[in-house]
């Protein structure tokens, strides 16, 4: 992970809010106790990778971390900054604009954008080099517990993400005291659901396409057994 760009970030961040930056409780301490999101009053800011561009080769090619992170993340920032200008919406978090937009049809495009920033300022956490593997302990039982084991735990997630009809997200949570899988379509995430969020997987085409054309099960299967973040994960969940 790269330390320097996350201390150097301009990125403002509220506490009711998942950590941007590591999984890891030690990193987040060493980082002075960075918590993520409630991005600037004035405007919303691409937060930096926590790694390269090429770390998450040869799962996800650097030319797909280009167009993805550089275009279409970027893109919604953007878009963001331009629909809330003059609003109401200016000055709040990304969380806030989120839940009070949530089913407003005048506000949707602003909902869809702000959705998207987040949802992938949460997926790049989500992911990290060399992933992949044994869950930490406290996690590895709390998955064994909802869902009898991880290679059982990783399937619902597999499965869901293949079944979702379109653009959109799989998502482990924990629901009162277990964990769930759960999808969501197009910009949508459980956060009016007040569940805890532990990770999320993309399924956008653009999150893979370039590197899979149709084969989206192969993405995320390769993502679940490589990158995905375990430790981001147990954070999350208060491990």
């Amino acid at each position: 992970m790269n330390n320097n760009n996350m201390v150097n970030s301009s990125v403002a961040f509220d506490r009711r809010e998942f950590i941007f930056g590591s999984a890891s409780a030690a990193l987040f301490l060493a980082l002075g106790g960075l918590s993520w999101a409630a991005q600037s009053a004035t405007s919303h800011v691409l937060p930096p990778l926590p790694y390269a561009e090429t770390a998450l080769e040869p799962v996800i090619s650097a030319r797909t971390m280009g167009f993805h992170y550089g275009k279409h993340h970027k893109g919604y920032v953007d878009n963001l900054n331009k629909l809330v200008a003059g609003t109401e919406y200016a000055e709040q978090s990304l969380e806030k604009i989120i839940i009070s937009t949530t089913g407003q049809a005048d506000n949707i495009a602003i909902y869809n954008n702000a959705a998207q920033v987040w949802n992938h300022n949460f997926y790049w956490q989500s992911l990290k080099p060399k992933g992949g593997g044994d869950p930490p302990a406290a996690l590895k039982q709390k998955i064994e517990s909802s869902f009898g084991s991880v290679e059982a735990c990783k399937k619902e997630l597999a499965g869901a993400a293949v079944s979702q009809f379109g653009s959109g997200w799989v998502w482990l949570v924990i629901d009162g005291d277990k964990l769930k899988v759960l999808k969501t379509g197009n910009a949508d995430n459980p956060l009016k659901m007040g569940m805890k969020l532990l990770l999320t997987i993309d399924v956008w085409e653009h999150a893979y396409y370039i590197d899979y054309q149709n084969r989206r099960g192969d993405y995320v299967n390769a993502v679940l057994d490589r990158l995905i973040n375990w430790e981001f994960a147990s954070y999350n969940a208060g491990n």
